[in-house]
């Protein structure tokens, strides 16, 4: 049996990157911050992921709002205040299908076509009309059309059953599953609105669950966002589906995930320092 994101991972240049990004990664399992204080950090990390994942989509409220949204301290608006708003829930619902760290207990695994529509539902609470959220669009999609056209919706819809069967059968490194899925999201555009933020939660889930990042914290987002042509750029290359793309796309999501490191161990630092206050916590 073929497969096919194994091979992928197989390119020189792929399992370079992919050995960087893990490196980076284990190297920040073993921060101080990590051994009591975990929760706090993946809680700040989720909100600065979603502030910057709503910001790509148009929506740059700033991390600050949504602390004081996620704390009872205010309500979103309207207009970007809603796409932020789903930014902030798709996080809460990933955050909520994490395995705690060290691995005991813990909610039950969800399969990735379920944990893909719960985030699209919570992302698009508001957006979307009621019947759509979580299902796969019947029309256009309105987002990303910086890709250029999305697929027919027939056709996107076999993209995604493809890849979630890819998935649930590949021996390939966490970072080229979370990499691919991600990428595809954004390319097959399956839904009517917020696919970058259902792919960008989506992909943080994945980056824990494969075991690439364990402490669930990693945060590439921010990296994304302070340069959004080349993230978009890279994700257009991914859609062309010529080699030289998703190896291109593959090395730059894993020079992602090592800034996300980095950043993960700045937020670590904070965290440790109490410089996040009461509602950061």
């Amino acid at each position: 049996m073929s497969d096919p994101l194994a091979t992928l991972a197989a390119a020189p240049a792929v399992a370079d990157a992919v050995a960087s990004a893990r490196t980076a990664c284990e190297a920040l399992r073993w921060h101080e911050g990590f051994r009591r204080r975990w929760r706090e950090v993946r809680a700040e990390t989720g909100l600065r992921a979603a502030a910057a994942s709503a910001a790509l989509d148009g929506a740059p409220v700033g991390v600050d709002v949504l602390r004081a949204w996620a704390t009872g301290g205010g309500a979103p608006g309207t207009g970007a205040d809603v796409v932020a708003a789903g930014a902030l829930r798709a996080q809460a619902v990933v955050e909520a299908a994490l395995p705690p760290l060290g691995g005991r207990g813990g909610p039950v695994a969800l399969p990735l076509p379920q944990l893909i529509a719960r985030v699209h539902a919570a992302a698009t609470a508001g957006l979307l009309p009621p019947a759509d959220l979580g299902r796969p669009r019947t029309g256009d999609a309105h987002d990303l059309r910086g890709l250029g056209a999305a697929p027919a919706p027939a056709d996107a819809g076999a993209r995604l059953a493809a890849l979630t069967a890819a998935v649930a059968g590949t021996a390939a490194p966490g970072l080229v599953v979370a990499a691919v899925v991600h990428a595809e999201l954004l390319a097959a555009r399956p839904f009517a609105a917020a696919n970058g933020v259902t792919a960008r939660a989506v992909a943080r889930w994945l980056t824990t669950t494969t075991g690439l990042d364990p402490t669930g914290t990693v945060l590439p987002e921010p990296a994304w966002q302070s340069a959004p042509a080349p993230y978009l750029a890279a994700a257009a290359r991914y859609a062309t589906g010529t080699p030289q793309g998703v190896t291109a796309w593959l090395v730059a999501y894993a020079d992602a995930v090592r800034a996300g490191a980095q950043a993960a161990r700045d937020v670590a630092d904070e965290v440790l320092a109490g410089r996040l206050g009461p509602a950061g916590r």
